[in-house]
């Protein structure tokens, strides 16, 4: 599926920018999955200046979404009308550290950020070293994992506007819950500061070194995946509910319910978004039919399925 290409009428209205635009860009390579279809178009912002420049010159009518890593994202097959903005690591993904305080930009891995941190004797920051997202991910969902959230360590994030305005939240304007922010969807979240505490190298090494060995034991992360696919329900394990609804090993064309861990779905070669979502739905559906209790995702879906191209696009 093509889309109509915009990109010479954004460049006359932006002569400023500095950028990089790509008419109909596979988003397939851009996500763990490795499924999906093009976006419209794809922007890669210079610096934040530069984005925030783009957006307030970009029509209001037009789109916006924002993909990091890809880690925790189904594309849908149809793709993404619209502008698909990425923060490229060269000038989002710096992090380092002062004191007990690390500094990162959005497009730094969670993983580096714990890496920085423990190098700089910060402890509070290990649990950061299981999550395989990018530090604006984790500002937009609160990510946690190990018995650690974002919002326990983040002391403030920055962000571009729709409108090209740019903000600055404390932590309690963030209004964490589990696994969400309550900040504005349009705000593109740019860095963010994080506090820790110092303490000894080796017990910051030896914590890390657990996370990493839980994951390779307890997580399928060498398989095409998007990481955990439900929100744990409060009270209860997605895994087990899922697990106790016969649905480990559950298949829907090339998608497959994780048998190391029943909490992610993975492409076993020639999966299709449509594959996968469907797979996650029909695993909603037995839980809930099994157990009473119904699962919400975690994985953010976007896009156009070309099994209903007039469905949701979120």
């Amino acid at each position: 599926m093509n889309f109509p290409d915009i990109t010479p009428s954004l460049k006359s209205a932006m002569p400023d920018l500095r950028g990089r635009l790509l008419a109909n860009q596979s988003l397939a390579e851009l996500t763990w999955f490795r499924v999906g279809g093009p976006a419209q178009v794809l922007f890669t912002p210079a610096d934040e200046d530069d984005l925030a420049y783009f957006l307030a010159h970009l029509d209001g009518d037009i789109p916006v979404h924002v993909v990091g890593v890809g880690s925790n994202l189904i594309v849908r097959d149809g793709g993404l009308f619209g502008v698909v903005i990425r923060l490229a690591p060269r000038a989002f993904g710096d992090a380092t550290a002062s004191g007990d305080v690390v500094t990162a930009g959005a497009a730094a891995l969670d993983k580096r950020v714990a890496e920085v941190a423990a190098s700089a004797h910060i402890g509070g920051l290990e649990f950061f070293f299981g999550i395989p997202g990018t530090i604006g991910g984790a500002l937009r969902m609160n990510a946690g994992a190990n018995g650690g959230e974002t919002k326990d360590v983040l002391v403030e994030a920055s962000g571009v506007g729709r409108d090209g305005s740019k903000h600055v939240f404390a932590n309690a304007d963030m209004k964490f819950v589990y696994r969400s922010s309550g900040v504005d969807p349009s705000i593109i979240f740019t860095s963010a500061r994080f506090r820790g505490e110092i303490r000894d190298a080796e017990t910051i090494r030896a914590r890390m070194a657990e996370v990493q060995a839980h994951r390779e034991t307890a997580q399928p992360i060498r398989e095409k995946t998007g990481g955990s696919t439900f929100k744990n329900p409060p009270g209860h394990s997605a895994w087990k509910l899922i697990d106790a609804a016969g649905c480990r090993g559950l298949r829907v064309g090339g998608a497959q319910v994780s048998e190391m861990h029943c909490n992610f779905l993975i492409n076993t070669g020639d999966a299709t978004a449509h594959d996968i979502e469907t797979l996650g739905e029909t695993v909603r559906e037995r839980v809930k039919a099994n157990s009473g209790i119904e699962l919400h995702w975690e994985i953010k879906r976007i896009g156009i399925s070309l099994n209903n191209p007039s469905g949701a696009t979120r």
